[in-house]
């Protein structure tokens, strides 16, 4: 039957200050379990600025609230199907604002992928003889306290004089992308390392009408301004 896995909306959010005790709402324990109302907005790019979202939760509890108005509280926030959910937002809470929504309260959040690593980290990093960028890119994220994942077939180049570097990680990542001619991003706590143009993963994703898939793909054309740039050509979807 079509749309058969796509039933019964469910999710789990966490929330709390990095190495303390936080809260877990949503189906914690089975898909058809009464939780609160939750909505949510996320936008991401493969862009080196941080990916930002919104989230908005009805009725919580006071104790919970305090704990979101904690400076820099994390979220983890997974939806999907049935018990099939996926992690689509982790970040660091930048606004908790609570307002009165008719007999309910409802609380905003605005979350910012990766915010305490590139806003906080100021890193030094000196090597000798010759360094591949590859360990470089290592000993960033090291530092600024994150994971690195690198897309398949990427070229890192080695420099024979050593390394040297004192500043912010997120200068420091700029900095490497340029030598090895690569993009970077942070996606849910993680910094990927791609080329150009490409994605982290050559994965494909099957969307039908029996994966979710609603009303017809639109071909879309994005003009440019400047005459050195191409068009952009792609799809727009919609999809469960």
């Amino acid at each position: 039957m079509a749309y058969e896995k796509n039933w019964l909306r469910t999710y789990t959010l966490k929330a709390g200050k990095a190495g303390s005790k936080g809260f877990e709402i949503g189906n914690t324990k089975s898909a058809d379990q009464t939780v609160l109302h939750i909505s949510f907005s996320i936008e991401k790019s493969d862009a080196e600025s941080a990916n930002t979202a919104k989230v908005q939760i009805w009725n919580l509890s006071d104790k919970n609230l305090k704990i979101l108005e904690e400076k820099d509280c994390v979220v983890e926030l997974k939806a999907g199907y049935r018990n099939n959910r996926t992690l689509l937002l982790a970040g660091n809470v930048t606004s908790a604002i609570t307002t009165s929504d008719n007999a309910d309260r409802m609380t905003e959040l605005e979350v910012v992928d990766g915010r305490v690593a590139l806003r906080d980290t100021n890193i030094k990093i000196s090597l000798n003889g010759v360094v591949g960028s590859k360990t470089v890119y290592g000993m960033i994220a090291s530092k600024m306290g994150l994971s690195i994942k690198f897309a398949d077939g990427l070229v890192f180049k080695k420099m024979p004089n050593g390394y040297s570097f004192v500043g912010k990680g997120r200068t420091a990542l700029k900095k490497m992308a340029v030598c090895c001619g690569h993009n970077w991003s942070i996606q849910n706590g993680v910094i990927q390392v791609t080329e150009k143009g490409k994605p982290v993963s050559t994965q494909g994703y099957l969307l039908s009408h029996e994966t979710g898939l609603i009303s017809i793909p639109k071909r879309i054309t994005i003009s440019k301004s400047s005459k050195k740039k191409k068009e952009q050509t792609g799809y727009e979807v919609q999809y469960f």
